[in-house]
């Protein structure tokens, strides 16, 4: 990997992320508040879409339809009803989504990939995860379309998935974070964060930021569903792509801190982050 100069790197707080976030009016309904489509769920995956949906929603957008690959795949989440599945297919032709959320749980089938075909060519604000970018590896053309899309479009890769989509090894990318980073956004044009502990987040105008919060007890399944369905919520919620990142980030790793501080290191959950995610949310707009 080509090395880059770099500089200190400022790091994210609450009081620089929250200001973005839009205000609410007293006479608003869910219109205002866009409509999120999260796209996954092949056999055997179907709840890591659906805890992105949950946080999409408990995160507020106004309306999330979950489209799900898996020919099994349950038609209500008895958890959240609120959530509206569909299909993959489906919800991929819904009218009005303002923001696709594509790659958790996906696979790599040849079905996989005729979906992001079809969500890497939408006109509506994308969020990429997962197994998005592992295709996104195998696939140069669809790179070539993210890099020419003109709406919004954010990758979240961890080390791994950034070596796939660099063609190095995860060792040469924890070596030089910065540079990786840097070099995805260069590639891929729109926002990234490379996750993992102090994630860096490249916005699009080539600013880097580093996010101190979180901890190892986050080290556990579905942190980054969660995690993208926040910035799909910040997204259709009306903030540009950058400022949904850094928010979502910022906020990520700061609830699970405070699950932390509950003394619930060891074995929290995905969905306990989605909880005080909100929380915290609601707590920093009234400050």
């Amino acid at each position: 990997m080509t090395k880059m100069k770099t500089r200190r790197i400022p790091t994210l707080t609450a009081r620089q992320v929250i200001p973005p976030f839009p205000k609410r009016q007293r006479d608003s309904h869910k219109g205002n508040f866009g409509t999120v489509a999260v796209i996954g769920g092949a056999s055997g995956m179907v709840g890591a879409p659906l805890m992105a949906g949950r946080a999409a929603l408990k995160l507020g957008a106004g309306c999330v339809h979950v489209g799900l690959l898996a020919e099994n795949a349950p038609v209500v989440d008895l958890m959240q009803p609120e959530l509206m599945l569909h299909s993959a297919a489906e919800a991929l032709k819904l009218p009005g989504v303002t923001v696709l959320a594509i790659g958790c749980g996906l696979g790599r089938s040849l079905a996989a990939q005729k979906l992001l075909h079809d969500a890497v060519n939408s006109p509506a604000a994308l969020v990429l995860d997962a197994d998005a970018l592992n295709l996104l590896a195998q696939r140069p053309d669809l790179g070539t379309v993210v890099r020419a899309r003109k709406t919004a479009t954010v990758l979240t890769p961890h080390p791994g998935e950034a070596a796939r989509l660099l063609g190095i090894k995860t060792e040469e990318v924890q070596a030089n974070r910065v540079a990786a980073v840097q070099q995805l956004a260069q590639k891929f044009g729109g926002s990234v964060v490379l996750k993992g502990a102090d994630s860096l987040c490249a916005t699009s105008d080539g600013k880097l930021y580093v996010n101190q919060t979180g901890n190892p007890g986050m080290s556990a399944a579905g942190m980054g569903d969660v995690l993208t369905g926040m910035i799909a919520a910040f997204l259709a919620q009306g903030m540009s792509a950058d400022n949904a990142l850094l928010l979502a980030v910022h906020l990520h790793g700061t609830a699970g801190d405070e699950l932390a501080k509950q003394q619930a290191t060891i074995g929290m959950s995905a969905t306990e982050v989605t909880e005080w995610a909100r929380w915290l949310l609601n707590q920093w707009v009234e400050k």
